[in-house]
């Protein structure tokens, strides 16, 4: 019997989800499905969720979008653009009746139009508004599959098996700083700015780690630090490597099975992290620090969060809607937003440096 991983926790007797949940429950059942985490008692972690997702074949989220179930469904969507072939033809539905998750679509649809995204994420996380409609998409997809991503490898016809690999820090390194970025942006003002950032990491004295991309903002930082010769580490999954390729220059690299530990060594690596323009990978990677903030994981501790809002020329700041969405959490707290690209380093070595005092 196939088997639906359900989203959502249930806050008491009165919480407002009950009703359309408890009817949700009955007509997956009815229609054959087993249920994960029907009674909302099972936590998503950055250490369980790639659990979850194998052992599901499709996945609903219901109305009320937490922090927590935001980092689920950008992760399911993410695999889906990297051809995760753990999510070969399962399906998601999310109940959005209350239009609650249209803050979260609306920053998914700007990175769209800013093009960090490329596929129409509406293919994949399909929205309904009544119970009833989440049987019927289910049923679609069990017909029709998953759309095709468009993606291409960029190491096609090399066959070379990839390693781990570990150099050690420079004489004098005062830390390791972790850049989340943008894989896909093409538009050479973005690419000058990674590069650029990955030298004045290296000129200030800060390693570089990243998600061991060639393309895009993620490879234009990379190089920019090897070039100022600086130290750089990075961590990816085979099935990315074949999309995206590995940079030149990596003093260290971290083959890791799944993106999840994938971003728990680069966390654990990390003394502070930098969010620049990115797309539906950035945006996983922020939630996961932040879920970890939140939880007060001694793998964030002491450890800043800056996030880049680059204004581009026509006056857009690049994640106005993503601190938007996380003005209504709590979480907003846990970053600083730096708006230019000279002002990323000094911040971070401020806020390393305070946290050291506090932790003295």
């Amino acid at each position: 019997m196939p088997k639906v991983l359900l989203s959502g926790r249930v806050a008491g007797e009165k919480d407002p989800s009950r009703e359309p949940r408890a009817k949700l429950l009955y007509l997956l059942f009815s229609a054959g499905w087993d249920i994960s985490n029907s009674n909302g008692d099972q936590p998503v972690t950055l250490s369980n969720i790639q659990d979850q997702i194998i052992c599901s074949d499709a996945f609903v989220f219901t109305p009320g979008a937490t922090l927590e179930e935001l980092f689920k469904a950008v992760s399911i969507f993410v695999g889906y653009q990297t051809m995760d072939e753990k999510l070969n033809d399962k399906g998601t539905v999310v109940l959005n009746g209350d239009h609650s998750w249209d803050p979260f679509f609306n920053v998914l649809n700007h990175l769209r139009s800013l093009g960090t995204i490329k596929q129409d994420f509406r293919n994949f996380l399909l929205a309904v508004n009544e119970p009833e409609n989440v049987i019927e998409v289910l049923d679609r997809v069990e017909e029709l599959g998953i759309p095709d991503p468009e993606r291409h490898s960029v190491n096609e016809g090399q066959t070379d098996e990839i390693y781990s690999y570990e150099s050690p820090p420079l004489k004098g390194q005062l830390g390791d700083v972790c850049v989340f970025c943008s894989a896909s942006i093409k538009d050479q003002s973005y690419l000058d700015d990674g590069y650029k950032f990955g030298q004045q990491m290296a000129n200030s004295g800060y390693g570089c780690v990243s998600g061991a991309g060639r393309t895009g903002v993620m490879g234009a930082v990379v190089r920019g630090a090897v070039d100022a010769e600086g130290w750089t580490g990075g961590s990816n999954v085979s099935h990315i490597i074949n999309l995206e390729g590995i940079p030149d220059g990596l003093s260290s690299f971290w083959l890791r099975p799944d993106i999840y530990t994938r971003m728990e060594v680069m966390i654990e690596r990390s003394e502070a992290f930098v969010i620049f323009p990115g797309g539906a990978g950035t945006v996983q990677e922020l939630l996961a620090l932040l879920l970890l903030k939140e939880s007060n994981d001694p793998l964030m501790r002491g450890k800043p969060i800056i996030l880049f809002d680059r204004i581009d020329g026509s006056g857009v700041h690049f994640w106005d809607p993503l601190i938007k969405l996380l003005a209504n959490t709590q979480c907003s707290s846990y970053f600083q937003t730096v708006n230019e690209l000279d002002k990323i380093m000094p911040v971070v070595h401020e806020e390393l440096i305070s946290s050291k005092k506090l932790d003295s």
